[in-house]
């Protein structure tokens, strides 16, 4: 997994401020902003020891590639997690993880729905996401912004065969569980209490055929309305946090350890 060699907003900046200071080459922010969000962004990064360029919101907007900045953008080194997938899940594993969650995302190639994909993870606890290399979009200072600094936490692995991925991590005892419009089955009626990784495809198109048959299972989100279907951001979400659900139900996830209160 690497990081954008530029960073931008308040979520995107902090956390790499807080995880990887060292990492960073230097904070632009607007001099004209003086509230309080700003005030205290800056006294962190002062603490951190980074340094500070003053910077008005053009030339931050230039530098972000973009005019939802916040007023603060950053330089940065970057961070490369040399694991593999594999070796990620030795590693959890040896941590004593007993049933890794993960998420697979096939064919979502807009950077605004991989951020928003990565932040759900992140708050579900979802342990890596999976993508194809030729077929998803990848990790750029969009999807840090939207992301919220969950580009930072998440691991994210491009993988040059998703079919062949999905039936190894079958081959390690992990249930892959699709989601499909016309499955027999919906969501609630699914155990994701054990090892478990959610395949969701692009909005319209869905999963392809190939990763479809690669699939243990299908399994259908319940609409009540005339919408047909979800972004598939809006659909991690209810799928991930209905894994989560369970396993906090059954005692697999402590409330009030690895669970926090999201802010609404």
């Amino acid at each position: 997994m690497s990081s954008p060699k530029v960073l931008f907003g308040f979520h995107a900046v902090g956390v790499r401020l807080k995880t990887a200071p060292q990492s960073i080459v230097e904070v632009y922010f607007e001099s004209s902003r003086r509230d309080a969000r700003m005030r205290q962004f800056l006294d962190r990064a002062k603490e951190a020891g980074v340094r500070l360029i003053e910077a008005d919101a053009l030339r931050i907007a230039k530098l972000a590639g973009s005019h939802g900045h916040q007023g603060v953008a950053a330089r940065v080194e970057e961070i490369k997690d040399t694991r593999t997938l594999n070796e990620l899940l030795e590693d959890l594993e040896a941590d004593g993880v007993k049933a890794p969650l993960l998420l697979v995302l096939d064919g979502v190639t807009d950077p605004h729905n991989l951020g928003a994909c990565l932040r759900v993870a992140d708050g579900a606890g979802v342990h890596a996401v999976i993508a194809p290399k030729d077929h998803a979009a990848g990790i750029n200072a969009t999807v840090a912004k939207v992301a919220s600094g969950a580009a930072e936490t998440v691991p994210y692995f491009m993988v040059t065969n998703l079919a062949r991925t999905l039936k190894e991590l079958k081959d390690r005892g992990i249930w892959i569980i699709g989601t499909s419009g016309d499955a027999d089955k919906h969501l609630y009626q699914v155990d994701l209490t054990g090892p478990t990784a959610l395949v969701l495809g692009a909005e319209g198109d869905g999963m392809r055929q190939l990763t479809r048959k690669t699939c243990d299972a299908l399994v259908s989100i319940p609409m009540q309305g005339a919408v047909e279907s979800l972004n598939v951001s809006v659909a991690s979400g209810v799928c991930l946090y209905e894994a989560l659900r369970q396993r906090v139900a059954t005692g697999a996830v402590a409330v009030g350890g690895a669970v926090g209160t999201a802010k609404i």
